[in-house]
């Protein structure tokens, strides 16, 4: 057990999927998993192991934001000793060619956080994902019929910002999108030697203005699960 985390180690899985919002951990464990059983119900961060297809899976929350992130992607990593956490998010896209509910599959998160200058003296904006990871979700998409776009995207501290320059990230660093996680989950994953992934759902777009609402953020990002849990198989 840790501070934020009541589960035996025996109670999670060395797979993890791990959405942002403990409403959609729950929705996942309820409608893809079978004899799932609550395993962390701490600050409301919801946790459930069962199967999916025989396989052992934890899906876990983890909250929104680099810190949030940062904290329940170490203490997996490091006390429960898992293997491999998939991230599964929504995004906003900075570019026209992407349009609602499209999939992405990060392979670099951009970033200006300090975490991992804090952390532990890693100086560099940018982090990769896990490369034998993200070829299995490729081959599984591929299964799958399902399209994803591969591609680097930017992890912002900040989800209010006055004059975003979503323009100036996607010309110069080419990042398709922004989200609030990847940065601190794959850098944990590269300290601890382990594999990360993300894929993450377009929810909004900064340049046509279009939106999801926050039920269908919740619950009908049904591709981007079904994939993650292809994936592991």
């Amino acid at each position: 057990m840790t501070p934020h985390i009541e589960a035996k180690k025996e109670d999670i899985a060395k797979i993890v999927i791990m959405p942002g919002d403990p409403l959609r951990a729950k929705f996942i464990a309820e409608t893809h998993l079978t004899d799932y059983k609550l395993i962390n119900q701490v600050r409301g961060m919801l946790g459930y192991t069962g199967y999916y297809k025989g396989k052992q899976v934890t899906v876990m929350a983890s909250g929104m934001g680099i810190p949030s992130m940062g904290i329940y992607s170490y203490e997996l990593f490091h006390y429960y000793d898992v293997d491999v956490i998939i991230r599964v998010g929504s995004c906003g896209a900075y570019t026209e060619k992407l349009n609602l509910y499209d999939l992405i599959l990060v392979s670099e998160s951009y970033s200006d956080s300090n975490y991992a200058l804090t952390q532990n003296g890693y100086d560099k904006k940018s982090v990769l994902s896990s490369p034998k990871l993200n070829d299995q979700i490729i081959k599984a998409a591929i299964n799958n019929n399902l399209k994803l776009n591969v591609g680097k995207i930017h992890c912002s501290e900040v989800f209010y910002r006055n004059n975003n320059p979503f323009q100036e990230l996607y010309k110069n660093e080419h990042c398709l999108a922004v989200e609030m996680e990847t940065f601190a989950l794959f850098h944990n994953a590269n300290l601890f030697k382990k594999k990360a992934a993300c894929l993450l759902t377009v929810s909004d777009n900064l340049v046509t203005k279009e939106e999801t609402t926050s039920e269908e953020r919740q619950t009908a990002f049904t591709e981007m699960i079904k994939l993650a849990l292809e994936s592991v198989l």
